[in-house]
């Protein structure tokens, strides 16, 4: 099953929700790392969990990275995190959300910080 990868640049994309069955698809697109930006339970018990995501996503070889935003509320302490998660996972690397929208917005704000 394919997923719709909004690409920013040729090291960082972003999706919409994944289950652990893109995962597949995601590294044969070549990325390198995953980001997961959406908490656990926010859609109720049909949202995959996160736990199952990083277990697939170790299988396959991809690192992985669990950082829950609120949609309403970043943090500084998210920004600043996002920057380090970029400047140290290899890529490219695909963050996700619920629609990818918080995904593109922590990341256009972790790249303010340099």
């Amino acid at each position: 099953m394919s997923i719709a990868i909004t690409c920013h640049n040729t090291s960082f994309g972003t999706a919409g929700q994944i289950d652990p069955s893109h995962l597949v698809d995601i590294a044969a697109q070549g990325y390198k790392s995953v980001i997961n930006n959406r908490p656990d339970g926010e859609a109720g018990p049909t949202q995959p969990k996160n736990a199952d995501i990083a277990a697939q996503a170790e299988a396959l070889g991809l690192q992985y990275a669990y950082l829950p935003v609120s949609p309403s509320a970043m943090t500084p302490a998210e920004v600043q995190e996002m920057n380090r998660l970029l400047k140290t996972m290899p890529g490219p690397i695909l963050a996700f959300c619920r629609s990818g929208a918080r995904s593109t917005n922590l990341y256009q704000l972790a790249l303010q910080l340099g």
